[in-house]
């Protein structure tokens, strides 16, 4: 046993509250030796063990790089405060779960961004590592800082920390990643940092260092010009995209962790992409096109996981799972697989369409869990403005026949604060998780239970809405009481965001270079796992901006000229501003848009179809 595993297991894991977390040896999980493997890479996930083990971007490329062959891929969480505090004073450095591993002795480390309230968690992870924060501090022999995940198409407030980017789609850069990695070391200690990064970058698509690109600004504080220094790099980095799911690379062989996780189960992405257009959604627009998995492919990959985990459930994952073209049949032979094997099927929020009345008898045998559905908004006039044109009959359709073959909850996502909301929207909100309870009554004599989740609205970079300003903090509560009081019976159960909490997404989602300065004081005021409600402290966050020189408002309240260049005006992710422009005032007309994947071309620019579509960078 290692020293640094031995001052780990015996003098720090008895002390901490999950030590489950930081153990390794599950099962499918890959020990290399390190002696005998060229490239060293840790999957960095900027939060805690829970909810990185429950990511399958996170369990993707972990198979996918150990896979290659010469290199060895190891992962590392952030530790949850108990953890951290005996790690310092016991300077322990951040280490790896296969080997434990110090995470500065690796070649590259790999961050995944997947919501803006880790950032200041992936500060706290390089300093624990010992690794210098600003990339421009970093030396020769430090590791490669790299980032992908939605996060990364809106880069800039973690410019300064980050090395290189990862846009787009992961599987094919990062192999391109490792393969150019491990020749440059294999060439031996020849090329400076600076050399290792542009030699990374050049020519490949999917990939940007911050280094390549200076900003500048007009006197109000806009961006005047983002301009790359080299003649090589381009004034666009193109995001990655994998064309062929049947063929790109899936986990079969997924960690199966020793602690419950947020979500215990098999995760099977159904397809990738959405095309139902929500002019709030980011993910509809970045993932773009919509590509899909065969049932063949899905059942082969079905099976496969079970005989190698042995979990009790599988759930299908998709941003629109109901537009999945063979739905039904795909359910039906995952029942009749593994219905004798009590393996429950489970589904993801549901678009509201006359699907939703077919899906239930599918599931009827399998263990009954809350139906998920996400109207996003109650009104038909709102609806049109956000480009979700659902009818409420289809929605007390779908539950009724639900509530028929015995599920007992419903779960309702509703997002308040969009453009050209009135108070009648809100109000309306209420009603339906009335209506929807009542259905259950009627159908068995008892109402049902509703859990009903408001977020707020947070314009999002590359969406239609992102010139949009966010409501003030004021309006945000002023919802949440006008919702309160409209909703008293226990039977609803309202749960709220913080409004402090998306006040200050909505600045780093559109956020600048600036901002790199705001999130460096944060973390150094003791911010940090800012996405718990328990460790978020607002107050922090306004000294840091205050002692930056840096304005919130700036960032959110100001509706944005159609022409101002965007913190993300050099990353492209295919969908093109004429689109999200177009968009943009067809939602002040109330005016939708049909899905391309069931319709007409909307010429968004994402796929061959379009005119404005782009292949290459």
């Amino acid at each position: 046993m290692s020293t640094l595993r031995a001052v780990i297991t015996e003098e720090l894991l008895p002390h901490v509250e999950t030590p489950g977390r930081y153990i390794g040896g599950e099962w499918n999980s890959i020990v290399k030796d390190p002696k005998e493997t060229c490239l060293a890479v840790a999957l960095a996930f900027p939060d805690t063990y829970e909810i990185g083990m429950s990511h399958l971007g996170l369990q993707l490329l972990y198979g996918l790089i150990n896979s290659m062959d010469d290199v060895a891929c190891e992962r590392v969480f952030a530790p949850w405060p108990d953890m951290e505090s005996l790690m310092r004073s016991h300077n322990i450095p951040l280490f790896s779960l296969e080997n434990y591993r110090p995470v500065r002795d690796f070649d590259v480390v790999g961050f995944s961004l997947q919501y803006e309230m880790s950032y200041t968690n992936v500060l706290n992870m390089l300093d624990l590592a010992g690794i210098p924060l600003l990339s421009s501090d970093r030396r020769d022999e430090d590791p490669i800082v790299i980032a992908g995940g939605p996060g990364a198409l809106s880069p800039e407030p973690l410019a300064d920390f980050i090395d290189v980017f990862l846009l787009g789609d992961g599987e094919e850069t990062v192999a391109h990643l490792v393969t150019r990695l491990k020749e440059m070391k294999g060439a031996g200690p020849t090329l400076s940092r600076r050399e290792k990064i542009h030699s990374l970058v050049k020519g490949q698509r999917g990939l940007y260092a911050p280094c390549l690109y200076d900003v500048s600004y007009f006197p109000d504080g806009t961006i005047k010009g983002i301009r790359p220094t080299e003649t090589w790099a381009p004034e666009v980095i193109r995001a990655a995209t994998v064309r062929d799911l049947n063929k790109a690379y899936f986990p079969e062989k997924p960690i199966v962790p020793f602690i419950r996780t947020i979500h215990d189960r098999i995760t099977l992405e159904v397809m990738r992409g959405c095309t139902q257009g929500c002019r709030f959604c980011q993910a509809g627009m970045i993932k773009r096109p919509t590509r899909v998995r065969s049932v063949d492919t899905l059942l082969k990959l079905a099976e496969n996981c079970y005989k190698n985990t042995g979990q009790d459930e599988i759930s299908l994952a998709a941003l629109s799972i109901s537009d999945y073209p063979w739905l039904e049949k795909l359910l039906s032979e995952l029942q009749r697989k593994f219905d004798s094997r009590k393996v429950n099927i489970s589904l993801p929020s549901l678009r509201v369409s006359d699907m939703l009345e077919r899906i239930p008898p599918f599931l009827n045998s399998v263990r009954k869990s809350s139906l998920t559905l996400a109207p996003e908004a109650a009104t038909p006039e709102m609806r049109k403005k956000i480009c979700k044109d659902i009818k409420d009959e289809d929605l007390y359709n779908g539950v009724r026949g639900a509530f028929k073959l015995g599920w007992m909850m419903v779960k309702l996502y509703f997002m308040v604060g969009l453009p050209g909301e009135k108070d009648e929207d809100i109000d309306a909100i209420a009603k339906l998780a009335y209506n929807v309870s009542n259905i259950k009554k009627e159908v068995d004599g008892s109402p049902a239970g509703v859990n009903l989740t408001v977020a707020h609205f947070v314009p999002k970079a590359h969406t239609p809405f992102q010139w949009e300003p966010m409501v003030s903090l004021e309006r945000m509560r002023d919802i949440r009481e006008r919702l309160r009081t409209q909703i008293r019976h226990r039977r609803i159960r309202l749960k709220f965001s913080k409004p402090e909490r998306s006040m200050l997404e909505g600045v780093l989602s559109r956020g600048d270079r600036r901002l790199g300065k705001v999130i460096l004081r944060a973390w150094e005021l003791g911010c940090k796992f800012d996405s718990w409600e328990d460790h978020f402290d607002f107050n922090r966050w306004q000294t840091a901006f205050k002692d930056t020189g840096l304005d919130m408002g700036f960032y959110l309240y100001r509706k944005r000229d159609m022409g101002e260049l965007p913190p993300w005006g050099h990353i492209g992710v295919g969908v093109a501003k004429e689109y999200l422009s177009l968009e943009k005032s067809k939602s002040t007309q109330g005016v939708t848009t049909e899905n391309c994947f069931t319709g007409d071309c909307s010429d968004c620019g994402a796929c061959p179809r379009s005119r404005s579509f782009q292949e290459v960078a």
